[in-house]
């Protein structure tokens, strides 16, 4: 069963299109299929959860490919930027 994958951002976060890239890049590392939900905060159909993360977050199975817990940051930009490649590899590598 492919992992569920979600990206969660806010409208004009500059970290937004580096977290996609980086996805993208990790999961043709890892030859899999390039399919991810996207979630806009700001959004009125965004589901409540992706409220909860700082912009940008890549969620594996529910979990933030970094470890940073829902509600920590609430919807603001990540201090770190996107995701990287290899934090994402990991996620992806411990359920695939």
């Amino acid at each position: 069963m492919p992992p569920t994958i979600e990206l969660i951002y806010f409208d004009g976060c500059p970290n937004a299109e580096p977290a996609r890239t980086n996805l993208r890049e990790a999961l043709v590392a890892l030859d899999l299929t390039a399919e991810w939900q996207e979630w806009e905060q700001g959004d009125t159909t965004a589901p409540e959860h992706a409220k909860l993360h700082g912009s940008p977050t890549i969620l594996v199975n529910g979990r933030d490919v970094t470890g940073v817990e829902a509600g920590v940051t609430g919807a603001a930009c990540r201090a770190g930027g996107a995701p990287s490649i290899e934090a994402i590899r990991a996620a992806l590598e411990e359920i695939v």
